[in-house]
Formats: structure tokens, sequence, C-alpha cells
């Protein structure tokens, strides 16, 4: 059996000094916005070469927070992808606002920056790009809108940690990032968490009044806030997890990298020169997907699709109002797409029976 993901093997590396950053965590005796949290804040800012970071408790709640704290409310709309994690659009949300949906690049999958452009109406007031599976998304063109009509940029780099664009670490390039520190992504924690980049010492101040009540300081509320915080043993085992980020990001590159050379006929995962795809996921593409899974399967090789059912096809958001054809990129690439084994610890070997099964089908047809 080849799972399609295991976290075991990368907790088995890191596995002393986890145990012994758990430990000096419980044993202090502070365990909510504490020194921990502080010390990954900084960490995390110094690793992307921003300000501020702060660390709230998931990356949905990043993502509501950075939009409130830049004034996102309700009246506003707020353009994104279908093609994402439902929690993006649950978090535009929850701040009131309304998402408008747009459809996607054909080669890496992430928001088409013309289709943002003709997105745009009186109301909107912020992008949120989504750098997917470890590619980013069309940062310039994407700057460039918000520049020039004066939007709010925040980018959610939920798949996207350490991956870059001429060098620089996505989460640099908005006004604000947000960050998932879910178990399964580059930088994941043994629990839920997540975190908000930002150089903007304005919107860094009520961020973290935001995600504390709305306190300035204990039984001092400015503004209503929310109950969202990084604890301290998650930012404790983060602080392990960070120091391995890049050396971990080289492993899944060194897989992908022969994925690319083994397969052949699906099409792969396409970067550009100016890009490093941090592979977040190994991302496949083929019309006969499902028939793919299913011999996978009868290898005992797992797979998943991210995502099977975009989010405007969704049932809780068909009140949005896209019908079928709306999206016609998007609505194609969630009938091909397939996810493929790609994690630390995945062998060299295992890699190669992937590929051959694959190949072996395909060659069938």
């Amino acid at each position: 059996m080849i799972p399609f993901n295991d976290l075991k093997p990368s907790h088995t590396l890191l596995a002393e000094e986890i145990n012994a950053a758990v430990l000096r965590s419980v044993s202090s005796g502070w365990y909510i916005l504490g020194p921990e949290v502080e010390a990954f804040e900084a960490e995390l800012a110094a690793y992307h070469g921003v300000k501020h970071a702060i660390g709230v408790a998931n990356g949905t709640d990043a993502i509501e927070l950075a939009l409130r704290a830049g004034g996102i409310g309700s009246g506003d709309e707020v353009i994104t992808v279908s093609h994402t994690a439902v929690p993006t659009v649950c978090a535009i949300d929850e701040t009131g606002a309304t998402p408008v949906l747009v459809d996607i690049d054909s080669k890496n999958y992430t928001m088409d920056p013309s289709a943002a452009r003709a997105a745009i109406t009186p109301h909107t007031r912020a992008i949120v790009p989504v750098h997917l599976y470890g590619h980013p998304a069309a940062m310039k063109d994407l700057i460039d809108i918000c520049d020039t009509l004066g939007l709010l940029l925040v980018e959610d780099c939920a798949q996207a940690h350490g991956a870059k664009v001429d060098g620089k670490p996505v989460g640099t390039f908005g006004h604000l990032a947000a960050f998932s520190f879910y178990p399964t992504k580059n930088l994941g924690a043994y629990g839920d968490g997540g975190a908000i980049l930002t150089n903007d010492d304005q919107l860094y101040a009520r961020i973290k009044r935001l995600r504390n009540y709305g306190q300035t300081k204990r039984y001092a509320n400015l503004e209503r806030g929310v109950n969202s915080r990084l604890d301290e043993i998650q930012a404790a085992i983060l602080r392990v997890k960070l120091k391995y980020l890049d050396e971990h990001i080289g492993i899944r590159r060194q897989l992908a990298a022969l994925y690319n050379t083994n397969l052949s006929g699906p099409v792969l995962p396409e970067g550009s020169s100016d890009v490093m795809h941090a592979y977040h996921l190994y991302v496949m593409r083929h019309p006969q997907r499902d028939q793919i899974m299913a011999a996978l399967a009868e290898h005992d090789i797992g797979t998943l699709i991210h995502y099977p059912i975009a989010v405007h096809q969704q049932e809780a958001y068909t009140d949005l109002g896209y019908g079928v054809g709306s999206l016609p990129v998007t609505e194609k690439v969630v009938k091909e797409i397939l996810s493929l084994p790609l994690y630390v610890g995945l062998t060299v070997d295992q890699v190669s029976t992937i590929s051959t099964a694959v190949n072996e089908f395909l060659g069938r047809q």
C-alpha cells in the first residue's frame, strides 16, 4: 500500500526536537499567547523578510481577519477563484462581503488576471489570489491591478509555504497574506493553526486586537473581535518545523521532478522560469482521470482530487448565481485533475511504482 499521504515519516525525522519543544512548552505553564507564539511570529516574519507575523487559530481565520483588518465588510465585493478549497470563500463570507468568483489559468490553475480585471465593479474592494498546489499566482499582474485601482490584495498562501517568484517568497507581495498550518501543509502543525503576514504597522496592530476580542490590553476592548489565537504548543512545534521547511521543500521538488521525468501522457505541473514551485501537491491532469484513479487503487496506490467540485458548483454556494459554463476553464479542470502521492518520506522507488502504474494503464488504452 502506498498511501496518498503519510505524516509519520516527517515526524520521525524531527521527533526528538519536536518532543523537546512540546515538553518545554507544557512545562512552562504558559499556554496561550506566550513566548513560544512570540518567538514563532518573529521567526516566521524573518523567514519571509517582512516586518510582522501574527499567529491565529487557523487559515480560514487568517483570511477573514486580514480582510476585516483591511476594512472589508458588508456591501463590498472580494474577487477570488472558484477552484480552491471552500475555506477561502467561507472566510470572505464571514466578513459580510460578497465573494466574486473568477476563472483560472489552464496551465497553473491559479487566478487568471484578465478574468479578475473583467470582474471588477464599483463595489470591488479586494482581491484574494490563491497560490494553489504550491504554485504562485500571477502576482505581477495582480499587483498592477490592485495598485491601479486601489484594491486590497490578500494572498492565500495556505498551500504555498516556501514558494517563490523571482526569488521572493509568496506572502510578501500583497498588503496582507494568510497562511494555514493544517497538518498536511508544507509547514504543518499537529492540529489547527494559521498566521497573517504584513509590513503595515497599522494592519498589524489591528489584527493583534481582532484575534483577541478586540482588546488593546486585558479588559480594554477597542472594537469587536474574535477568539482566534495560535496556542503555545503548536507554535513550539512550528518553530522546529520552520527550520527544516526549505530542506523538506527540496525533497518534494526532487520527487516532483522524478514524476515529471517518468510520466508520459498526462498534463504535468507546469512552472515558469521566474517561479519556484513548492509542490504542496503533485497534480497531473488527464481526460481519463477517474479510470486512472481506479487503476491505481487496484495497485493499492492512494490518490485524491483537489478539488472534484468547484466552489460555485457546491450546493452551499448556488445562491452566488454561477450557472453551468460560467467558469469554463475551472469546470473542465475539475473533471481531469488528479493528485498523486507526494510527501516527505515517500521514496524514489514508490514514485517509480506509481509512475509505472499510470503509464501502464495509459499504454493499454
